[in-house]
């Protein structure tokens, strides 16, 4: 009779159950110590990852592959370290066992959706990002299981699931149709809102079931998901439940009816993925892809840090560009400061004319003060040269341009415009609102100013003349009674 003991060693999370040998097979292992020796003395192969398909030991998966090329045949399994998307027929099937990079899922939706048929078999892996976008999710047993090996509760058995329809039980999942105890080894949980139950495991008290496999159709093909990748490794395979279960995968995934040509895909731990399902990929395939792989980049290199060539190659480019720095810096010429009290005023800070007119003239300045500085010179002049008061009023500056008999009719209509212009102006300008003078406007009202005030003769020295305004004589100042 066999006994078993779970080990946990560097591997916890996958602790598998170890056959001892009975009494009788330990007595003749006990003649055979010489030959022990000699072998443990020879030298070792180097130590291979868990779940490799190569590797013979306890946690390798060659018992798997060895049962994959007796049902399929040994030309239609194909393990592979680098899966091309593009190689792929609808009627292949591919399984994920501990994927140690994400799986594309785009390729894998579009693959399934042509009727292929993809198993993710996975507890800790990086499958679990495939299964989000199907909305499923993995969590630790909610409880205690009812059976388990040894009486382990780290070792639970899981049975099929059996639908009940109005009295009736129904058949099992084509994977596990011959399954009848499937013994796990620290398996997770699946919580699946829509997929369809496939194995469980029974939970002392209220706890109810744990699901540990679903499956789902995806258009045309199938999705299987399986929570402990450790229930196909060799040392689980003796067991018949396990290999029933190992039987039925291959099958199901390559080897139905109407999948008697297909080929088996069989990726484990770390692996590349190129191509494209069905050829050449569209534009935006590729950014998404380009994304997802900076994103999966990120996410390492926040979990595992960056590697050393990419923190040695950063160094370098970091030196390079300080040395860059450092000699146009150190080349660069500097002239002398000079000081601020040996520094020219600017033309906008003086006072007088010439700081107005730099102020006035500056490209930043609204064109409307302009506008408002040729009222301003207007009104000044005439006012000097028909004595009116220093403020007068529009009107009284019209009446006074009038009266001279110096502008004919056409410029006292201009002038009439552009005054009226000019007090649109100034209202907006006290009110605070944004005015707009157009360049044109600026240069009109500079003419009719220019015409008015040369021909009324306001800038040359006062003559002695009469006119007759308002009803009165007005005399140049010589000419006034003291």
């Amino acid at each position: 009779m066999y006994a078993a003991s779970p080990v946990t060693d560097r591997r916890t999370r996958r602790a598998f159950c170890l056959d001892l040998y009975d009494a009788s097979r330990r007595a003749a292992a006990l003649a055979g110590v010489g030959a022990a020796a000699a072998v443990a003395l020879a030298p070792r192969r180097a130590e291979a990852a868990a779940f490799d398909i190569s590797d013979s030991d306890w946690e390798g998966l060659s018992e798997l592959y060895q049962i994959a090329k007796t049902e399929l045949g040994p030309d239609r399994v194909k393990p592979v370290a680098a899966l091309d998307w593009s190689d792929v027929r609808p009627d292949d099937g591919i399984v994920f066992i501990h994927p140690t990079e994400p799986i594309d899922s785009t390729e894998a939706s579009e693959f399934m959706k042509q009727g292929g048929r993809l198993a993710v078999i996975d507890d800790f892996g990086r499958g679990d990002e495939l299964l989000k976008r199907f909305k499923i999710e993995r969590v630790r047993l909610p409880g205690r299981p009812v059976a388990a090996l040894r009486q382990n509760p780290e070792l639970p058995i899981a049975e099929p699931w059996l639908e009940i329809s109005r009295g009736q039980i129904g058949a099992p999942h084509p994977v596990v149709a011959n399954v009848k105890r499937l013994v796990l080894n620290h398996p997770m949980a699946l919580l699946h809102p829509d997929l369809s139950p496939v194995m469980k495991v029974r939970l002392a008290g209220s706890e109810g079931d744990a699901i540990v496999a679903v499956a789902g159709q995806v258009e045309k093909g199938r999705l299987f998901a399986m929570s402990d990748p450790s229930a196909l490794i060799n040392s689980m395979l003796r067991y018949p439940g396990n290999r029933a279960f190992a039987v039925g995968l291959v099958k199901y995934l390559a080897n139905d009816a109407d999948r008697e040509g297909g080929r088996l895909y069989i990726i484990t731990n770390a692996y590349k993925q190129e191509g494209s399902v069905g050829g050449d990929r569209t534009l935006l395939q590729q950014l998404e892809s380009g994304l997802r792989s900076l994103t999966d980049s990120l996410a390492d290199a926040r979990k595992q840090g960056f590697p050393s060539w990419l923190l040695a190659v950063l160094a370098a480019g970091a030196v390079a560009l300080l040395g860059v720095w450092v000699a146009r810096t150190s080349g660069r010429p500097y002239k002398s400061p000079l000081p601020r009290y040996a520094r020219s005023t600017p033309l906008v800070a003086r006072g007088g004319v010439v700081g107005r007119f730099a102020m006035l003239a500056a490209p930043s300045s609204p064109k409307g003060l302009v506008l408002l500085e040729l009222k301003s010179a207007l009104f000044d002049a005439i006012a000097e040269r028909f004595s009116l008061d220093p403020s007068p009023s529009t009107d009284a500056v019209l009446r006074a341009i009038r009266g001279s008999g110096k502008v004919d009719g056409t410029l006292s209509a201009d002038l009439e415009r552009v005054l009226a212009r000019m007090q649109r102006t100034e209202t907006a300008v006290v009110a605070g609102a944004a005015t707009r003078v157009p360049r044109e406007q600026v240069a009109e009202a500079h003419r009719v100013v220019r015409a008015v005030i040369d021909a009324c003769g306001a800038l040359e020295p006062a003559r002695a003349m009469g006119r007759s305004y308002g009803g009165g004589d007005i005399q140049p100042p010589s000419e006034r009674p003291a």
